[in-house]
């Protein structure tokens, strides 16, 4: 994103977007505060000066980053990259109305006196991942540019990723984009000018967990043709060497991840952010429940399939989320009640006038039945005790209509269709069919 820049009225239109402020410039362009006028939406609106496109040098590359950013306005969904509203590409210039987000990027949290915790960093890091990975399966491209100022602060932990201007970039103009822009980034098959993929982004984003880790980067140097042969040839000094507080499991995770050979790195995106979850464990305060484990409890449960990435998201921050010690009671038969639980890890019992009627396990529902019957206050029809220790997740339907019309309609079909299924199964066991 452009650096910051004075706050200024302006009192200007451009389209259909009233323009009030700059937040910002940069060397290609301004980026505004502005209202559609038709909506009221506020947006931040990011317009190319003339020039830049008729620069002799990397004028058509510019255009060419431009244009492929105004073609995904409406073609991407999901809560971790900044929606494009709406885009105009002309011929000499051109603007795109973007989601606004008016936390910063985090290039302000690569500095050794900024620097977040570490837990959420490795939040950030899962994050990006799923984002990543959405970009690269549901639209098909690479961004090709992952750096902290490409990564915004909404708020806390939740980020969105911009400019996706780099990607569809073709290879003929991969030396030219190198040129342009810092190699500090950069994977070494980009530099050596090949086909970036998924994992040339999983490179970049390994060196932003470095540097919000260390504030530093894994190489740096006097001159380009220094740092490139850095970035060729060397290995940067594991991150705990540089933080003292960092586990040496997390030094595993990252510097996998920018490992100089593409075949070296993860496999996946999910077994990158899988990585994550796993060692952010290890520096959470006792009792938290961090949003990688409330995101990956929620996607793996089969009755839920049809959800996108992007509902799995909205599902994991409309619960409220808790862990339970054995032997407490949840919900009590005939008290009234009108939310339904998740059961993320353990096991609980139900039972009904002191007789046990069956056990809950991960990754199964309960107490939904006054959620479909949209009741106000239904009465309890069992008693529901924890067996083992708990992690569940409370959803109140005032929450979930707070989550899009298309999710809750996934989530309610999946309820009729999860308490049909247990019906069905309770009836076979009484007959003995």
């Amino acid at each position: 994103m452009p650096s910051a820049a004075p706050a200024f009225e302006l009192g200007l239109q451009i389209g259909k977007y009233d323009v009030q402020k700059a937040l910002g410039k940069g060397a290609t362009g301004t980026v505004y505060f502005a209202k559609d006028t038709f909506t009221g939406r506020e947006v931040a609106l990011k317009t190319i000066e003339p020039e830049v496109f008729r620069d002799p040098e990397f004028g058509a590359v510019y255009k060419q980053q431009f244009q492929n950013e105004a073609s995904l306005a409406g073609k991407v969904r999901h809560p971790h990259i900044v929606t494009i509203h709406d885009a105009v590409a002309g011929e000499d210039s051109g603007y795109i109305a973007m989601e606004l987000v008016t936390g910063g990027d985090l290039s302000q949290y690569a500095k050794p006196d900024k620097l977040l915790s570490i837990p959420d960093v490795l939040q950030i890091g899962f994050k990006c991942c799923g984002a990543l990975d959405y970009a690269y399966r549901e639209v098909g491209i690479v961004h090709r540019d992952i750096k902290p100022a490409n990564i915004m602060v909404s708020k806390g932990t939740d980020i969105k990723i911009a400019d996706f201007g780099a990607a569809f970039l073709r290879k003929s103009q991969a030396v030219q984009t190198t040129a342009m822009g810092s190699p500090f980034y950069m994977a070494p098959e980009q530099i050596e000018g090949k086909d970036p993929t998924f994992h040339s982004d999983m490179y970049s984003l390994g060196v932003v967990l470095y540097e919000l880790l260390t504030g530093k980067r894994p190489f740096s140097a006097n001159s380009l043709e220094e740092l490139v042969q850095k970035i060729l040839t060397e290995e940067p000094p594991p991150p705990s060497t540089l933080r003292l507080a960092l586990p040496k499991e997390i030094d595993a995770v990252v510097m996998r991840a920018i490992k100089k050979d593409p075949v070296e790195r993860y496999g996946t995106w999910a077994q990158f952010s899988v990585a994550l979850s796993k060692v952010v464990a290890l520096v959470l305060e006792p009792g938290a429940i961090p949003d990688s484990e409330r995101y990956l409890a929620i996607s793996k449960v089969e009755m839920l399939q049809l959800l996108s990435d992007a509902e799995f998201w909205e599902l994991a921050a409309a619960g409220k989320w808790s862990r339970v010690p054995k032997g407490k009671i949840i919900i009590k038969e005939d008290e009234p009640g009108q939310s339904f639980y998740f059961v993320a890890k353990g096991e609980a019992a139900v039972s009904r006038g002191g007789k046990a009627l069956n056990t809950i396990g991960e990754s199964e529902f309960f107490g939904e039945m006054a959620y479909i019957r949209a009741a106000a206050e239904e009465p309890r029809a069992a008693t529901v005790q924890a067996l083992t220790d708990l992690i569940i997740a409370e959803f109140e339907p005032a929450t979930l209509e707070t989550m899009s019309l298309e999710a809750q309609l996934h989530l309610a079909r999946a309820l009729v269709r999860n308490v049909v299924d247990r019906l069905a199964l309770a009836n076979t066991r009484i007959t003995g069919a």
